[in-house]
């Protein structure tokens, strides 16, 4: 190509002079035109390692790799992009600070670095789903790459338009994978794993559902003895639903009043909007205990309600052997409703998943058992009522407690894990390129400096390193938690939801109508289950899902299902056992020690 390239100068040089050919001839002139292209090539790979190096010094620190092996790392990605510079991809993720890093800082350090110009779009979770779906239904390449959550696991491992990782690196994707990508280092790699082993996509980063609470207030001498007083356990990190909810009505109902501001034990969401359907499928019922034991997800009942038997959906109504509708569910439901409408603010109850996620910083909310710790950023900042004049929290963040159906080996939260996706609709050499710009953005180069901006950590390298001992101090137990063997029992949706896009739009008008009262919590639980059954039924009928798509057990008696063996579960006797709570400082030595 080069050479073709030359003789076209030339051509164009012996038309221009005559005189030329006569001094150098065309051989001498061909021999000129390589040298200078040559060069060029060098100067700019020199470009590269330049831009590498700058970028090191002033972007990328702290790492846990020293600056020769940064420089090493990534000279690796210049010379895999090569083949692919000049090129232009695509890609897109959801709105978190984490993907705002990546699309205004590290987008423009991988063009620097590799010569490939990547536009990296931001939008809402719903309409990356919308944009992933219309690619896998058309065929037609939309984006080339996506961060989608692994909550899909289910869904890709069975459609078949998902590319696996697994035979990617192997194949077509060998070249361009980095000899220091070390898979083993990121902690989420279980929950993008599909039930036949492969993986299907690379975390990019990741936050839990925790529970946050006022380590203040929980600390103050007066607060304890009145606690104490009227409740009979000490004030601490509740271990169950039943002290949650003592502590709830201790805040609302005999304190009331703090400093002179209102308080109030509890906060959530109810408006009725997707996002109240997250607010469920990201492992309410889990907490609650519905389902069965098995880490990262229940087997054979998830925390969905969905029964899986040999990698096969079943059903989700208890008649099928699920635990949609079951009485742990219709329990985890009506505590939902009840908290929100007694110790939460009035407000409350109309707000969304993204309204009501700044309203603890405000400084009158005492707990919350369901707080996202991509909150934590936002809770930190200078001059919050939730911050010390020193730059410290006055909160911090703990496992959530369970319910009462709840029992070990169960998971007991969601962790939100969004990963890198590719799709085989996107023709192989964007695939390859955005393969490069996801592992880059996830290297070990720049990783620790990612999770220090976006505090939604993927590598245990990471968390292990000083940078991270250093900031926890601010950071209210998040790198505790990521460090403790607690952090497994907190997982993403799993495998055995087959349809996750299909099957979620069906939660939030389901609880809405639930906490409009509407309906009962029995009820509403029993038109969910009713309609992922239908939802699956059909699914089987087309066939599309191979061998591990739906095949529906035939209905029957309930009793038959709750008689058996773990979930679905009888209804317990006693939902309210005694309350639980263990001292937060005793917790984080275990985490420390563990």
């Amino acid at each position: 190509m080069r050479e073709m390239e030359n003789r076209t100068v030339v051509t164009k040089v012996l038309r221009a002079s005559g005189k030329l050919v006569a001094v150098l001839g065309v051989g001498m002139l061909l021999s000129a035109c390589s040298q200078s292209t040559e060069e060029a090539s060098q100067a700019n790979a020199v470009d590269y390692v330049a831009n590498a190096s700058g970028w090191i010094e002033r972007e990328f620190q702290p790492s846990t790799l020293s600056r020769d092996e940064q420089q090493s790392e990534m000279a690796w990605f210049t010379q895999a992009a090569e083949p692919y510079r000049g090129m232009s991809i695509n890609v897109v993720s959801e709105t978190l600070t984490t993907h705002e890093y990546e699309s205004k800082t590290l987008t423009q350090a991988f063009f620097d670095i590799t010569g490939i110009q990547v536009t990296h779009d931001l939008m809402q979770e719903g309409d990356v789903i919308e944009k992933l779906q219309i690619q896998m239904q058309s065929g037609e390449n939309v984006y080339d790459a996506y961060v989608n959550d692994s909550d899909l696991i289910g869904t890709h491992a069975r459609y078949g338009h998902v590319v696996a990782l697994s035979d990617f690196m192997d194949a077509e994707g060998k070249s361009v994978t980095s000899p220091t990508l070390d898979l083993d280092d990121f902690i989420g790699i279980s929950f993008t794993t599909g039930p036949d082993g492969k993986i299907y996509q690379l975390p990019d980063q990741q936050f839990a559902n925790l529970y946050w609470f006022r380590y203040d207030w929980f600390t103050n001498a007066e607060l304890q003895a009145q606690f104490e007083s009227i409740y009979d356990y000490a004030l601490g990190v509740p271990v169950n639903w039943s002290a949650y909810q003592d502590i709830a009505e201790f805040f609302s109902e005999h304190v009331q009043e703090i400093d002179g501001v209102k308080v109030y034990g509890h906060m959530d969401y109810g408006k009725k909007d997707p996002s109240l359907g997250w607010r469920f499928t990201d492992a309410w019922l889990s907490m609650a205990g519905a389902g069965d034991a098995g880490i990262p997800n229940g087997l054979p009942v998830d925390e969905w309600g969905i029964r899986v038997e040999d990698c096969r959906p079943v059903g989700s109504s208890v008649s099928r052997g699920g635990a949609a509708n079951s009485p742990a569910a219709v329990y985890a439901l009506r505590k939902y409703i009840d908290w929100l409408k007694r110790y939460a603010p009035p407000e409350a109850a109309g707000m969304t998943f993204s309204e009501a996620g700044p309203v603890p910083a405000q400084g009158h909310i005492a707990q919350q058992i369901f707080w996202y710790t991509t909150f934590t950023a936002n809770m930190i900042k200078p001059g919050l009522a939730v911050v010390n004049d020193d730059g410290t929290p006055k909160w911090r963040m703990a496992p959530s407690p369970h319910g009462p159906y709840w029992s070990e080996g169960m998971k007991l939260g969601y962790q939100d894990t969004g990963s890198w996706t590719l799709l085989k609709s996107t023709p192989l050499k964007r695939r390859q390129a955005a393969w490069l710009y996801a592992q880059f953005v996830t290297s070990k180069t720049l990783s620790l400096k990612k999770t220090m901006v976006g505090l939604t950590p993927i590598r245990d390298s990471d968390l292990r390193s000083q940078a991270m001992t250093d900031l926890a101090p601010s950071l209210g137990g998040l790198v505790e938690f990521y460090r403790s063997p607690a952090r497994t029992a907190w997982t993403p949706t799993g495998t055995n939801v087959p349809d996750y896009p299909k099957l979620s739009q069906l939660w939030w008008a389901n609880v809405a109508n639930a906490v409009s009262g509407e309906v009962t919590p029995q009820q509403a639980m029993n038109t969910l289950a009713e309609q992922q059954d239908k939802v699956m039924a059909r699914l089987a009928r087309h066939g599309v899902l191979g061998e591990c798509g739906p095949l529906m057990n035939e209905p029957r008696e309930e009793s038959y299902w709750l008689d058996q063996p773990g979930a679905p579960k009888a209804k317990l006797a006693n939902e309210k056992p005694k309350g639980e709570t263990v001292p937060y400082d005793e917790l984080i030595k275990v985490w420390q020690e563990g």
